[in-house]
């Protein structure tokens, strides 16, 4: 049986619910112990008692709203020491959708907080530790919002703010991974669709009128089996990876023909 010490230890936010639960599940199975962070204490104790009598999972809880920055700065600091670490799953989010005209400043702030931010500095606090050892991996739960940008916002929700910053996950990651090259260390972001949690609820939305839903069991399976293959990004609900290969090609060809061109195009001449 394998020690306490070395066993790997998985951080996962969100951890309360959804996706959170399931890849806290999976990673148990796998054996790894975690650190479940979330707002609500009562289900993230209740969980580590499932984890611990089901797999013998030790779980730490930590009870944070990455809103916060002081919050976020205590799991910061809990990432930075620990030596174990080898999987950060940054997970927590809110949907927040509101038409942006006027949506409240504060949900605005919260959004980017959770969904920016704080994936932004957790990721700075795991990935010394990582590169040292030469081994690890970060996983960021972005959405397929990520790519919705040109669609209207029916019957997809107003979301500017909300795919906004998952669109910043997807870029974040991608570049993230080519500064990675080389130490060890995987990135991946993962973009589901809907999924079968309460998160629309939440929302208020009538799930009648959305896509079909998958399980959060699904995405969190998928990802893993994804991060084992060195995917940088997953997409649970996508059949034809080549669909999102062709997609990447036609940005850095954009990227590469406006780039190189020193003089505007016709169509902008006055």
């Amino acid at each position: 049986m394998t020690s306490s010490e070395s066993r790997p230890r998985a951080l996962v936010t969100g951890a309360s619910a959804g996706i959170g639960v399931a890849f806290t599940e999976s990673l148990a199975k796998k054996g790894y112990d975690l650190i479940l962070v979330a707002r609500r204490r009562d289900r993230m104790e209740a969980l580590a008692a499932r984890l611990l009598e089901d797999n013998g999972t030790k779980s730490e809880v930590l009870a944070a709203d990455l809103a916060d920055p002081r919050a976020l700065a205590e799991v910061e600091k809990r990432i930075g020491g620990d030596k174990r670490l080898s999987l950060l799953v940054n997970n927590a989010g809110f949907g927040g959708y509101r038409p942006f005209a006027s949506i409240e400043p504060s949900i605005v702030d919260g959004l980017i907080g959770v969904h920016i931010s704080a994936v932004a500095r957790l990721t700075r606090a795991a990935l010394p530790g990582m590169i040292e050892r030469g081994s690890g991996a970060i996983v960021n739960i972005a959405s397929l919002l990520a790519l919705s940008g040109p669609l209207p916002p029916t019957p997809l929700p107003h979301r500017a703010t909300y795919a906004g910053a998952k669109a910043f996950l997807l870029v974040f990651t991608q570049a993230l991974a080519g500064e990675l090259k080389g130490t060890g260390v995987k990135v991946q972001v993962c973009l589901p669709g809907r999924v079968d949690t309460e998160f629309h609820k939440l929302q208020g939305m009538d799930v009648s009128l959305l896509p079909p839903a998958m399980t959060a069991q699904d995405v969190a399976t998928a990802s893993i089996s994804a991060l084992e293959k060195g995917e940088i990004v997953c997409i649970p609900g996508l059949a034809d990876a080549a669909l999102f290969g062709a997609l990447m090609e036609t940005q850095v060809k954009v990227l590469r023909s406006a780039v190189s061109q020193n003089a505007l195009p016709p169509r902008y001449r006055s």
